[in-house]
């Protein structure tokens, strides 16, 4: 019996790739949506914009490789990772921005490394942490939920501003960030964690209008969005439940501890699940199939790393969300977690 050995992704399904991918792209729908009716136009245009250079850039570089170029493209995993680049850009960022990040992506964090299933690290993310890194002030400029926005933009609008830098009435990005109260506003996550380090308790950085109860206006929609598509990709077996159960199980351990011992200087468990990149990286970044561990039990560990992670760099690093730098950090780790929990072959005792 002849036995065919590929290359990772290792998928225990008969699904083909490209119909994976396909599920993937369309199961970021819910969220993007709620992206769409929250914060406007703009994740629409940065996907579109990250697209066209994914799908560029892939097929510029398979065919200086001397490889079929169709049956790259017809994978789909350079789509879905410009689907993934549009969805963490700010709406307003500068079209040459998530240019950049596409190309990086594909470029040097995918076909340098020999292309798809070849890549250590998660690309999309290997991206996002190259342009947050390079270009914070940018990467960090998210606009108010439109519910709580003085200055509401339309398409023609939005498309002035990513391609322009500003909108026909002259308004710029401080400008558009502004509240219906006249003060300019940030994430949920960077609130807080400015809040605090200005000496203010978790209960008094509540009760600013960014936040909706304990929740971030706005943001807990999207991340309800977000994790409608992984029950969806976990009813078509596109992913397995290990990863996402893992990370949401650990950080919202690490959240409610960390509430039962400092309640004042830290926000509670629904409100890490339901702010920032929490259900986005729990159930499309983290479950790469390529760059996390393979095993049942190693797929658990990772994801507990990832979520403990998340809180950790939340709660005492510098940067609010910390998903990006979480699944790269869990990624290097990946290695180590298959070698230890890889399960023993049949009929070999321990060494």
């Amino acid at each position: 019996m002849a036995f065919k050995i590929a290359s990772s992704p290792h998928a225990t399904t008969h699904t083909k790739t490209n119909q994976v991918m396909q599920r993937v792209a369309l199961c970021t729908l819910p969220g993007i949506a709620a992206q769409w009716y929250f914060f406007g136009w703009g994740n629409l245009i940065q996907i579109a914009i990250a697209a066209v250079v994914a799908l560029s850039a892939e097929a510029l570089f398979v065919k200086l490789r001397g490889r079929p170029i169709m049956g790259a493209l017809g994978d789909y995993s350079a789509l879905v990772t410009a689907v993934l680049i549009g969805i963490c850009m700010p709406p307003l960022a500068p079209w040459w921005i998530v240019t950049m990040g596409a190309f990086f992506a594909i470029v040097v964090a995918k076909q340098l490394y020999g292309g798809l299933g070849q890549n250590l690290f998660n690309p999309a993310m290997v991206a996002y942490v190259a342009l947050l890194i390079s270009f914070p002030v940018q990467m960090t400029a998210w606009l108010p939920p439109q519910p709580l926005a003085a200055n509401v933009l339309d398409l023609p609008s939005t498309l002035e501003m990513i391609f322009l830098g500003s909108n026909h009435l002259g308004l710029s990005m401080p400008q558009l960030a502004m509240g219906v109260d006249g003060v300019t506003m940030a994430t949920p996550l960077d609130t807080l964690k400015t809040d605090l380090t200005l000496g203010l308790t978790a209960g008094e950085s509540f009760a600013k209008p960014i936040f909706d109860g304990n929740f971030g206006a706005g943001w807990v929609w999207v991340n309800a969005g977000f994790l409608l598509g992984g029950l969806m990709m976990l009813k078509l077996k596109v992913i397995r439940w290990h990863i996402p159960l893992a990370v949401l199980a650990a950080l919202g351990l690490s959240a409610f501890m960390g509430t039962m011992l400092h309640p004042d200087g830290t926000g509670g468990l629904v409100f890490h699940w339901f702010s920032g990149a929490a259900m986005f990286g729990a159930f499309f970044i983290a479950t790469d199939p390529v760059t996390a561990a393979t095993s049942n039990r190693g797929r658990l560990i990772f994801g507990a790393l990832i979520g403990l992670l998340v809180y950790l760099i939340r709660s005492f690093g510098g940067y609010p969300d910390a998903f990006a730098f979480a699944v790269l950090l869990a990624n290097m780790c990946a290695p180590m977690i298959d070698y230890y929990t890889r399960p023993r072959t049949y009929g070999h005792g321990s060494e």
